[in-house]
């Protein structure tokens, strides 16, 4: 494994390693899933788990896509029986989405399997890169909040 590059380094240059190096690992952690979801089907189901109930416009706006979008991406979870609609507990004209019990376990049961491979492959490093990958996964979380 080649070691890291930490001179001349232009940030041209490392945002491009850096991009290519996430999409593969992304790619990879993706063909770890064993369901047919889409990754925006994904995304979404995950986003209404970690906030235990949104609204459509609030699921499309955390997702940054169009409302109409993301009614297809809320019905197809539904016909999976992932996601449960339920009324807005303060707004009669509005619903709130849920993830039911079928979609918390395959969530539970996809990152398992993801951290499974991510494990083995950390295990296959140096404990000096793995230690590395310690000091980098901040910085990496606080690009993907920028």
């Amino acid at each position: 494994m080649p070691t890291p590059k930490t001179t001349d380094h232009s940030a041209q240059s490392l945002a491009e390693e850096l991009r290519m190096s996430i999409a593969r690992l992304g790619r990879r952690l993706r063909r770890q899933g064993n369901h047919r979801l889409t990754i925006t089907q994904f995304a979404a189901l995950a986003a209404i788990e970690r906030h235990h109930e949104m609204t459509p416009r609030e699921l499309a706006d955390h997702e940054k896509v169009q409302p109409p979008s993301m009614t297809r991406v809320i019905t197809a979870l539904e016909l999976e029986r992932l996601v449960e609609r339920s009324p807005h507990p303060t707004d009669g004209r509005q619903v709130v989405v849920r993830v039911t019990d079928r979609g918390r376990t395959l969530m539970r049961e996809e990152r398992a399997r993801k951290e499974a491979w991510l494990s083995q492959r950390l295990a296959e490093l140096t404990s000096q890169e793995r230690a590395i990958l310690e000091q980098a996964a901040p910085i990496l979380d606080k690009l993907s909040k920028a």
